[in-house]
């Protein structure tokens, strides 16, 4: 180990999309920030560049990125930009889901009742390079190839692995932004034993990406502004448009079963091709014209696990805390987990203050943990709950009904009935109370549509007398 020990005093261990925007945000508060990361920056890039399930980016991602400020605020006016206007730019809006049915009809089903809301899709490499360049420029020293080896809270220091060689490195504050398989989690868990370890609730589903090329004139395949999915039951494909104009495709699909990963693996490889070919041909056929190598695709694309990691300690003393999938990874199917991530960034800088006593210190970061826990937890059951609406339902006219008096009762009541998709989507409403709030909703919308097939069938008046009386005005709040 070298004899030299460097000294950190913010510490962030990760430089994907959490540590980055958080080094920004630390570092424009006046703190003295390091960011570290394992890989080199060009894997890094190249990692983005190819992890599957594109970014949705929602209202609190947004708000989160113009917290951010500008990419570089000693830049001339003329070349100021702010890290939400340079990530929008390269970013693709999707009011909606454009649903391609079992029987080949298609329909489109608008995320909000204007029409006018929308999620964003972007890309992962050139928002985490942006993120990257907006931490350096306010200040943070970002280290690349430094790897984590051990972490001692009692003692306020750590070895990380780093050209070759051990360096000890002791800090102030250790910020856990390294993923779901984090080592800041662990030295928390190993510090505080009383607590209950974290554990992680895999899906018995996995996932598969297929990249769909743009069409020969260099044009979309498919219609770029909206969320493409594919519902069959029990599995799904989804597809997001990309600013090169391919689309990012991924196959959600049983590991186990009559239809799943294992029968489409099992055999040789000529079997396995065959399979592929009569699986898409079946379920996805309007998709195998798009991809001329599908099968190929299949065979070689690496299988994605699905899983939710439960865990309820994020924070030790004054001297460690966790933020966004370090904490909470949570499946994809609310496109939350980024902006969750975010949201994480902002109340946590918002809680640090430069001045602050261990003690102060301490408490912000244990007031921190208590009331992102719950949140955490609200959209990880949310985003399982949307899986089995965008693979079961949103084909079904019971629930195409409950979605048209969904949104009658929004255009109705606006700022009073709002979708629970709308709360999580389009505003920065408690997840938890969104989540409460949905459920009661959703009981009104079946006790409303029960035994009914069409929205002229539907009391819409005694439907918002009941809203009217029974649940509080959102208005003031969301306002």
């Amino acid at each position: 180990m070298s004899a030299n020990t460097e000294f950190r005093d913010i510490w962030i261990v990760g430089a994907g999309l959490a540590g980055a925007l958080l080094g920004s945000l630390l570092s424009k508060r006046g703190f003295k920030v390091s960011i570290s990361e394992k890989r080199s920056s060009v894997e890094l890039e190249q990692l983005a560049a190819g992890r599957s399930i594109n970014l949705a980016l929602a209202e609190r991602g947004r708000y989160a990125l113009e917290c951010a400020g500008l990419i570089d605020e000693s830049a001339e006016a003329s070349q100021q930009q702010s890290v939400e206007a340079a990530v929008l730019a390269q970013a693709i809006a999707m009011p909606g889901r454009h649903v391609h049915m079992p029987d080949g009809s298609e329909n489109f089903q608008p995320y909000s009742a204007s029409g006018k809301q929308a999620i964003w899709s972007v890309h992962r490499a050139r928002l985490n390079r942006t993120l990257l360049h907006a931490a350096r420029n306010a200040g943070a020293a970002i280290h690349f190839g430094e790897r984590l080896q051990r972490v001692d809270l009692e003692n306020n220091y750590a070895e990380l692995e780093r050209d070759g060689g051990l360096q000890r490195v002791n800090f102030g504050l250790v910020i856990g932004a390294d993923g779901a398989g984090s080592m800041v989690r662990e030295a928390i868990a190993a510090s505080r034993p009383e607590t209950s370890p974290a554990h992680v609730d895999f899906l018995d589903h996995a996932y598969k990406e297929i990249h769909i090329p743009p069409v020969p004139t260099g044009g979309f395949a498919l219609s770029p502004h909206a969320l493409h999915i594919w519902p069959r039951e029990r599995f799904m494909l989804i597809a997001l448009p990309n600013p090169d104009h391919s689309f990012t495709a991924t196959l959600f699909l049983q590991n186990q079963g009559e239809l799943s990963f294992a029968t489409l693996e099992a055999g040789s490889t000529e079997q396995q091709r065959e399979q592929i070919a009569q699986f898409f041909a079946r379920y996805f056929a309007d998709v195998v014209a798009l991809v001329p190598d599908l099968i190929e695709q299949m065979l070689h694309h690496p299988k994605g696990l699905l899983g939710t990691l439960h865990c309820q300690t994020w924070d030790y003393s004054h001297r460690a805390v966790l933020v966004g999938d370090a904490a909470h990874a949570i499946v994809p199917f609310h496109g939350q987990g980024m902006n969750c991530a975010f949201e994480d960034c902002i109340e946590l800088a918002e809680r640090l203050r430069p001045e602050q006593s261990e003690a102060e210190r301490a408490e912000a970061l244990n007031s921190y943990s208590n009331s992102r826990w719950p949140q955490a937890r609200a959209i990880a059951e949310m985003a399982l709950e949307n899986y089995v609406e965008m693979r079961d339902h949103v084909a079904d006219d019971d629930f195409r009904l409950r979605k048209a008096l969904e949104q009658a009762l929004a255009r109705a009541l606006p700022g009073h009935f709002v979708p629970r998709y709308e709360l999580v989507s389009f505003t920065r409403f408690d997840y938890a109370r969104a989540q409460e709030r949905g459920l009661w909703q959703s009981a009104l919308l079946h006790e409303f549509c029960a035994g009914k097939t069409a929205l002229n069938q539907i009391d819409l008046a005694a439907a918002i007398s009941r809203v009217r009386a029974e649940l509080p005005d959102l208005a003031i709040q969301l306002s």
